[in-house]
C-alpha cells in the first residue's frame, strides 16, 4: 500500500517528522516497507508565464521567450522546447537556482543572453518525461514556489501490510491507526447522503447471496465525461500508484485509496433490465477491460443484466468487462458498490493470470458496511467533477450471509498477565477507546464489538494484542531471563552426536544439511520406496515426499559439487528419516529414526608431493566407519541394495545386529545423476543408525602386561568364495586367553594355489600379564586356532 504522506497529513496530522510516523507505524504491526521523497532538492523555482515567443536568430530549434517570473520585471530565457507557447504557465529556473545534477547561470545562447531556464519533468527529477516543458495548471500563482503548488515536499511510504490488516488498505484506515496511536485527532472528510434528482434506478438481484450478500447500485446521469480530473485528485492516485485514466474512473480509484471500497462505473446506456449477481452458465466467456477473454470457473462469481436472457458484464470483486465500460462518449452512468465475500474471491483473479486492486482488497475483506457511504462519496465527487443528476440508490441485502461480528470479551487481568506489565482496568479502557470499537464494561472486564472493518478480532489474544501494539512495543520492557539451570547428566555409556561430528570434521569430512523434502524419482531410486510419505502442500514438484534415508540428498549434494568442477568431496548428514511406522509408539503414525550417513569421492587425500594420487574406496571409509565405533568391533556382510553396487556392498553388523549399510554407488545411479568424473571408481557411501553410535561401552580396566609379546603368523588355505568375517569371528571365540589379537595380513590367489583355493593370513599376538610366554604356549594357542579353521570351514595349513 502506497500512499502520499502530504493526503495522510490532511486526515490526521501527529507532531511526528515523516521518520518518527514512519517508526510509529512499523512498530504499532504496519510495517513501513519504503519511504522516498516524490521530488529531489532543489531550490529557485517559481512558478512562471511565457508572455511572448520569437524566433532565435541564429538557431531554427531555439526560441526567445519573456517570461513573468513574479520578480516585477519580464525576464528573457532561450527555451529549445517544442510545445513552449506564450500565455502557459511553466516552472522557471532563476539564476542561481540548484537544479539536480546542475546550477543555473547567466549566460549566453547562440549569442543571446538567457536569464534562467524554463523547465520539464525531467530537468526537476520528477519523471522521465524531457518531451517538452512541464505545463501548469492556468491558476496557478505567477512567482509561487514550485515546490509549494505541486506539493514536492511530499514523502511516499509503502507499507508491507500483512494478510489480516486488510482495514489498511486505504488512508481513512491508516489514519484511524494513526490517530490512535498518537492521541490525535481524526479528521475524515464529511460524507452526506445525496438526494435523488430523478427517479431512474436499476433493480438489483442477488442470485448468490453468499458470494454477494449487499450490492449498492445508482443511476447518474447528464455526465460529462470529458471533464478534466482536478490536479488535487490526479496527484493524489498518482502518487498511490495508479495511473490516472478519466475523471470517472479517477473517482472510482480516489474513493477506494481514500475509504478502502472498490467501486465500478458501468455505461448505463449500455446495460438492459435489472442487475443480477449470479454464477456462470457452463462455457460462458467474457471479454474483460484488460482485452483478456476469460472462462470462469463455475464458483466465480459475475455481474449481469438482462440482455438477450442474461449477458456477463463483468467479474465480480476482480474487473468490469470491455463491452459495457464507460469512455468519452458515456452520458449515463450505473454506479457499483458492492460487498464481496472474501472466500468468493480469493485466489481467482491468481487462477485466471492477472492481478487487480479490487481483487487485492475483497479477499482480505473489504467493510460491509461501507457501501453505502462509498457510493455517496462518489457520487458527490462525480458530480464535482463531471456535473450531472443522481437517482435514488437501490441496496440489495442477504442479512443472513454477511459476516457476523461476536462480542469478545477481554479480561483486565489476563492482558496483564500474558503482556507481564502492569496495566490499570482505566488504561485498557482509554487503550481501546482509542481504537473506536463498541465496548461494554463488566466490572474489571470489558466486552469488546469488533467494528464491521476488523476482520482479525475475534479471540481475547486478538485484542490483548492490540493493547500491546497501542501501548507500545518499545515500552515493554525486556529483562534479562534469570533462574536456576542445572546441567543434565550425560549418561557414561552415551555420546553426544556433536563428538561424532568432532571426530569425522578430524578425518577430513565437511557436514551438510539438507533437506528432509526429497523427490520421489531419489525414494525409488535409492530405497526401492514405491509408497513414500508424501506432502499434501509441498513447496515445489521435486520436494513433494519424506526421504527415508540420507543417500539421496548426499548424491545431490556431490552432482551439486561436481558442476561446480570440485575435486575431492567428503561429506556427512545427521539427520531424520520418515517411516511409515511397523513398531509400538508411533509419531502420528511415523517411525523416524536420526541416521548419520556420509559420501567419499575422489581422491583419497589432497594432493601432495609425499604420496600418489589414488581414489578413495571402499576400505578407506570402511577404516573411518569403524574409527566411529572404536573400541567396539564391527562385522561386514556382502549386502544387495537399490542404491549400492551389488558386488561392492556390505551391510554393517555390531553386535549381531545390522546397525548400517556401506558400499559404492549403483553404476546405474552414477550414469543417471552425472557422478563419474572424479576418477575412476564410483562414489563410496554409508548410513549408519545414529543410537548404534551414540551408545558405547563403560571404560573398563585391564592390567598391562611386565612381559613381553609373542607374534605368529598363520596361513590358511579355504575356498576362495569362504568370506572373511565368520572366519575371524571364529578364531576370535576359539583362541585362549593370551591371544590378544588376531587381524588378517594378506589374501593371495594365484599360483601354486588350487584353483578354487584362496589363502588368508592372520597375525597372531599373545601375550600374558603373569609370565614370559614359552614357545611351548605360543604352539598350543595356534595348534587351537587351526584345529576351529579345519573342523568348522575345512581349511588347511599353507605350506
Amino acid at each position: 500500500m502506497q500512499f502520499s504522506e502530504h493526503w495522510l497529513r490532511t486526515l490526521v496530522n501527529p507532531p511526528l517528522a515523516s521518520g518518527e510516523l514512519a517508526h510509529l507505524l512499523t512498530m504499532a504491526g504496519l510495517e513501513v516497507e519504503e519511504m522516498r521523497p516524490v521530488a529531489p532538492p532543489f531550490t529557485g523555482v517559481v512558478v512562471a508565464q511565457v508572455l511572448a515567443v520569437e524566433k532565435h536568430p541564429d538557431a531554427d530549434k531555439l526560441k526567445l521567450c519573456r517570461v513573468d517570473a513574479g520578480l516585477g520585471e519580464p525576464l528573457q530565457i532561450v527555451c529549445g522546447a517544442p510545445n513552449v507557447a506564450a500565455g502557459m504557465k511553466v516552472p522557471c529556473a532563476l539564476i542561481g537556482a540548484k537544479l539536480p545534477g546542475f546550477h543555473i547561470k547567466k549566460a549566453k545562447v547562440r549569442g543571446i543572453e538567457s536569464s534562467g531556464m524554463l523547465c520539464s519533468a525531467r530537468e526537476l527529477g520528477l519523471s522521465e518525461d524531457h518531451g517538452g516543458l512541464l505545463a501548469l495548471a492556468g491558476d496557478a500563482l505567477v512567482g509561487q514556489d514550485i515546490r509549494s503548488h505541486l506539493t514536492l515536499d511530499d514523502t511516499l511510504l509503502t507499507l508491507k501490510l500483512t494478510p489480516n490488516r486488510a482495514d489498511c488498505l486505504s488512508l481513512q484506515g491508516i489514519a484511524r491507526e494513526v490517530a490512535a496511536l498518537s492521541g490525535t485527532p481524526l479528521s475524515l472528510p464529511a460524507i452526506v447522503a445525496i438526494p435523488a434528482a430523478h427517479d431512474h434506478q436499476r433493480p438489483v438481484l442477488l442470485d448468490a447471496p453468499k458470494a454477494c450478500p449487499r450490492y449498492c447500485g445508482r443511476i447518474v446521469t447528464g455526465v460529462n465525461a470529458q471533464a478534466p480530473s482536478p490536479d488535487w485528485m490526479k496527484q493524489r492516485i498518482e502518487r498511490s500508484g495508479i495511473r490516472s485514466i478519466s475523471a470517472l474512473v479517477d473517482v472510482t480509484n480516489y474513493v477506494m485509496l481514500e475509504l478502502g471500497q472498490p467501486l465500478h462505473a458501468f455505461d448505463n446506456a449500455k446495460l438492459k433490465g435489472s442487475i443480477h449477481v449470479r454464477y456462470p452458465q457452463a462455457g460462458e466467456q467474457l471479454k474483460l477491460l484488460n482485452e483478456q477473454t476469460v472462462t470462469p470457473d463455475a464458483d466465480t462469481a459475475l455481474i449481469a443484466d438482462e440482455q438477450n436472457g442474461s449477458r456477463a458484464l463483468a467479474l465480480a470483486g476482480i474487473m468490469g468487462g470491455e463491452d459495457s465500460g464507460i469512455s468519452g462518449t458515456t452520458t449515463e452512468l450505473f454506479l457499483e458498490s458492492a460487498f464481496f465475500s472474501p472466500a468468493a474471491i480469493a485466489g481467482k483473479a491468481r487462477d485466471l493470470g492477472f492481478a487487480s486492486d479490487a481483487s487485492y482488497r475483497y479477499e482480505r475483506g473489504v467493510d460491509f458496511e461501507l457501501q453505502r457511504a462509498a457510493i455517496e462519496r462518489a457520487t458527490q465527487l462525480i458530480l464535482d467533477i463531471c456535473g450531472g443528476s443522481p437517482g435514488p440508490v437501490v441496496e440489495a441485502v442477504a442479512p443472513t450471509d454477511l459476516p457476523q461480528r461476536t462480542p469478545v470479551k477481554l479480561r483486565s487481568a489476563r492482558a496483564a498477565k500474558l503482556l507481564g506489565i502492569p496495566l490499570s482496568v482505566a488504561q485498557i479502557g482509554k487503550l481501546l477507546e482509542g481504537l473506536g470499537f463498541p465496548i461494554r464494561r463488566e466490572a474489571d472486564d470489558f466486552v469488546v464489538t469488533p467494528p464491521s472493518y476488523r476482520y482479525d478480532i475475534e479471540i481475547e489474544e486478538d485484542l490483548i494484542e492490540e493493547i500491546a501494539r497501542l501501548h507500545g512495543y518499545d515500552n515493554i520492557p525486556s529483562p534479562t531471563p534469570s533462574g536456576l539451570l542445572a546441567m543434565s547428566p550425560l549418561p557414561e555409556e552415551r555420546r553426544n552426536p556433536m563428538q561424532l561430528r568432532h571426530q569425522l570434521a578430524e578425518r577430513d569430512y565437511q557436514e551438510v544439511v539438507n533437506y528432509s523434502f526429497v523427490d520421489a524419482a531419489w525414494e525409488a531410486d535409492f530405497y526401492a520406496n514405491s509408497a513414500p510419505i508424501a506432502l499434501s502442500n509441498p513447496i515445489a514438484s521435486q520436494m513433494g515426499v519424506m526421504r527415508s534415508g540420507l543417500i539421496g540428498g548426499l548424491i545431490a549434494t556431490l552432482a551439486f559439487n561436481l558442476k561446480r568442477r570440485t575435486g575431492r568431496v567428503k561429506v556427512f548428514e545427521i539427520g531424520r528419516c520418515f517411516l511409515r511406522a511397523t513398531t509400538a509408539e508411533p509419531v502420528a503414525g511415523f517411525h523416524q529414526p536420526q541416521r548419520l550417513a556420509g559420501l567419499c569421492a575422489g581422491p583419497a587425500t589432497p594432493e601432495q608431493w609425499g604420496e600418489t594420487t589414488r581414489s578413495v574406496d571402499f576400505f578407506d571409509v570402511k577404516a573411518d566407519i569403524e574409527s566411529l565405533f572404536t573400541p567396539q568391533r564391527l562385522r561386514f556382510e556382502k549386502l544387495k541394495h537399490p542404491a549400492l553396487h551389488p558386488g561392492r556392498a556390505a551391510t554393517i553388523f555390531l553386535s549381531d545386529e545390522a546397525v548400517g549399510i556401506i558400499g559404492e554407488v549403483h553404476p546405474q545411479w552414477v550414469q543417471k545423476y552425472e557422478l563419474a568424473s572424479m576418477g575412476n571408481l564410483a562414489p563410496i557411501i554409508f548410513e549408519i543408525e545414529l543410537a548404534a553410535l551414540t551408545s558405547q561401552l563403560l571404560p573398563s580396566y585391564s592390567a598391562v602386561s611386565r612381559f613381553p609379546s609373542v607374534e605368529r603368523d598363520l596361513a590358511l588355505l579355504v575356498a576362495h568364495d569362504q568370506p572373511l568375517a565368520p572366519l575371524l569371528e571364529a578364531l576370535r571365540e576359539a583362541a585362549p586367553a593370551i591371544v590378544r589379537h588376531i587381524e588378517l595380513f594378506d589374501v593371495y590367489q594365484g599360483k601354486r594355489l588350487e584353483q578354487n583355493k584362496k589363502s588368508l593370513a592372520f597375525h597372531i599376538v599373545m601375550q600374558d600379564t603373569e609370565k614370559t610366554l614359552a614357545d611351548s604356549d605360543a604352539d598350543e594357542a595356534v595348534k587351537r586356532l587351526t584345529e576351529c579353521a579345519v573342523l568348522k570351514f575345512s581349511a588347511a595349513l599353507r605350506s
